[in-house]
């Protein structure tokens, strides 16, 4: 069925209220990877793992308080599809309080900012606030979901892909493995399409087995780029840009790849290993210089 451009475009999610305390964090950073193959005795290990004063969030974990609100999109009227022709496309968060409080309620509020058409497929630009309850911002996300096969309606075709790797060697390259039962442990964080576990809606997606989220991988990449640019300081993370190419398969390690631009911009793209499969791109890390 067509997308209905003007009841859609501008439409309101409902707001979602969650909370979060230490043992979520932990877990969060623990489903994303924090500490495969690595020390767990080390500060760079337990400044996410463990309960004590110099506990901080992942940066990316601004993702997780508004992801319910995307459940709330087949309700969205005049927005009617398949949703196991449903991507995610690209993926922009915005850390607008730091530090990231270890415990908080927060409300999410979202609308769809933008619709473009990409022929073969629409891309909806869902923008979400998340505020403390004082009502004090403290993350932003641009969610771009791709519907298959919704396109062709005559909507604008959206930007141009930026954030392109200049033509030179990367000035940092850091390697981080997962493991078989990755995509089990990063579900725990809410993100519980079967796609991800279920070996025969992994088939329906067209997968020959369930995949790694791409949060999952976006939350490894923006980890690269804290240990390699800012001293493995958290704090320090100020936003991430990226468009999800192909998936991740648990077990795999994720290569990313980083150019420093200067005044705090890192521009990435991500690989896997062994095969080199690009599956993050156009990406970007902004840090406190």
């Amino acid at each position: 069925m067509p997308i209905e451009l003007k009841k859609v475009l501008g439409a309101k999610l409902p707001p979602m209220d969650f909370s979060w305390d230490q043992d979520r964090l932990m877990l969060y950073a623990l489903g994303a990877g924090v500490g495969i193959d690595a020390d767990p005795t080390t500060p760079g290990v337990l400044q996410y793992t463990y309960e004590d004063e110099n506990l901080k969030a992942l940066p990316t974990f601004g993702v997780v308080p508004s992801f319910a609100a995307l459940m709330n999109l087949m309700s969205v009227d005049g927005l009617s599809f398949n949703p196991m022709m449903l991507l995610h496309g690209e993926q922009y968060l915005e850390i607008l309080a730091r530090p990231i409080p270890t415990s908080a309620t927060v409300r999410s509020e979202g609308s769809i900012k933008a619709i473009y058409d990409k022929g073969k497929g629409a891309l909806l630009v869902i923008e979400v606030t998340t505020t403390t309850t004082d009502g004090a911002p403290l993350f932003r996300n641009e969610y771009g979901i791709f519907l298959r096969g919704e396109g062709g309606f005559g909507g604008e075709q959206g930007p141009a892909a930026g954030h392109l790797p200049p033509d030179r060697a990367p000035d940092a390259v850091v390697e981080t493995p997962t493991v078989a039962h990755q995509a089990l442990l990063y579900r725990l964080s809410g993100d519980k399409n079967p796609l991800h576990a279920d070996p025969s809606f992994a088939a329906l997606g067209g997968f020959d087995r369930p995949i790694l989220h791409g949060l999952c991988t976006f939350a490894n990449v923006a980890r690269a780029a804290i240990q390699a640019f800012a001293d493995n300081d958290p704090t320090r993370f100020r936003s991430i840009r990226v468009r999800f190419v192909r998936p991740v398969m648990p077990g795999e390690t994720i290569v990313t790849e980083m150019w420093d631009m200067g005044g705090g911009e890192i521009v990435l793209r991500a690989k896997t290993k062994p095969n080199d499969t690009v599956v993050i791109s156009n990406a970007q890390v902004v840090l406190d210089a």
